[in-house]
């Protein structure tokens, strides 16, 4: 519970069902144009119950105070209301009036849940961890992926690792990749994993000879390189086929899917095991 404290100044309680960061930043901005009248502000955070509230309100009478607060829940801020008004302490409600006239605007009632924007941020935050794990964990760079991963992809060059991996990582699942050439040995976590959360990538040859052709093209190469030459490309995909089968992965066949397609199959099916 709250401790008395002694009066000090001019003090404004900023009290909040959830962080009560917003609340604090509103009175600070309007605290800024009186820089000098020695104000002090006492943040009470997480107020859920009416005992609390009416200890604020005792301590405010006593400090001669002020309330500001961002409360949601319509009976805890009528609470506080009224048991100000009965001991003459001043209330300011910050997000109210806000509330009101949105939903005026949109003609939809509040939700009245305490820390709904907290609970937007932590999921914008998620997004952004999963798409730095894309980019790090990116083209087998650091075998430690595999572990850490929600979903692993493997498969030859362009078959849409990649793309795929950063476009669920914006669905907040954290991806690694890694690409099957038969002169280099996968990683041996590859195999240590388990395989429901592996994913192969397999392609015709055709479609794969065309797609490393442009890419070649774009680089300012020759579309006869051993990168596009179709029995290297076969002889990639038998061997890739080889180690799908080893870790036992499901096999999706993109090659008459776009990125977007793929990556909702790939999605439905972690929704489905989880």
């Amino acid at each position: 519970m709250l401790e008395e404290i002694q009066k000090q100044r001019s003090v404004v309680y900023i009290v909040s069902d959830s962080v009560g960061e917003t609340a604090e930043l509103v009175v600070k901005a309007a605290a800024s144009q009186f820089r000098d009248a020695g104000l002090e502000l006492r943040r009470v955070p997480y107020v859920e119950d009416k005992q609390t509230i009416e200890e604020i309100v005792r301590l405010a009478a006593n400090a001669n105070a002020l309330i500001a607060f961002t409360l949601v829940v319509p009976e805890m801020k009528q609470f506080l209301m009224e048991q100000a008004k009965q001991v003459g302490v001043e209330t300011v409600d910050i997000i109210g009036p806000m509330l009101t006239q949105i939903g005026n605007l949109v003609q939809v009632k509040p939700r009245y849940e305490p820390g709904l924007i907290y609970r937007l941020d932590e999921d914008y935050f998620r997004k952004v961890e999963a798409i730095e794990f894309a980019v790090k964990y990116d083209d087998g760079r650091d075998a430690r992926g595999v572990v850490r991963a929600d979903i692993v992809l493997v498969g030859v060059s362009r078959t849409s690792k990649t793309p795929l991996s950063q476009y669920l990582a914006h669905k907040r699942l954290k991806v690694a990749n890694v690409p099957l050439v038969p002169e280099v040995k996968p990683p041996d976590e590859l195999f240590k994993v388990s395989a429901k959360k592996c994913i192969g990538l397999t392609i015709s040859p055709e479609k794969l000879i065309d797609i490393r052709a442009e890419r070649l093209k774009a680089l300012g190469l020759q579309a006869e390189a051993t990168y596009a030459n179709i029995n290297r490309i076969k002889e990639e995909l038998v061997y890739a086929q080889k180690i799908m089968e080893r870790i036992g992965c499901p096999v999706i066949d993109v090659s008459n899917k776009a990125v977007e397609e793929t990556a909702n199959q790939i999605y439905n099916m972690f929704q489905k095991r989880r």
